[in-house]
């Protein structure tokens, strides 16, 4: 230890300590860039801006994946009981049997389905 209290060393001292790690940083990011995999930079820029934005569409998907099932569903089971006059067991039926198909077609499209391909 100096007997600097900054922890800073005289302006010669520190210049080729700065050098050294500015050329060990260069060295570092140039045997970085050859493990990375080879995209082009516009794909680069692509996949950055639209990350959010997928993102977002996938969660609509999803979302409108689940509530087409149960309104299915309850359209259905509202025909099926004006139609058979079994007025509230048809809606509640189909009701839950359009609930199920939505979380069925929830987990097929995210891919959380546990089916092996």
């Amino acid at each position: 230890m100096s007997g600097d209290p900054s922890g800073e060393g005289s302006g010669p001292e520190k210049a080729p300590a700065d050098g050294d790690l500015s050329a060990r940083l260069k060295r570092l990011e140039t045997q970085l860039e050859g493990k990375r995999p080879k995209v082009a930079s516009s794909e680069r820029a692509r996949s950055s801006a639209s990350g959010g934005s997928a993102q977002l569409g996938q969660a609509m998907r999803l979302s409108t994946e689940f509530i087409a099932g149960v309104i299915a569903g309850g359209i259905l089971g509202y025909i099926v009981d004006h139609l058979f006059g079994t007025k509230p067991w048809g809606m509640i039926v189909l009701l839950m049997l359009g609930f199920v198909t939505g979380i069925y077609n929830v987990m097929r499209v995210s891919g959380f389905s546990g089916r092996k391909n």
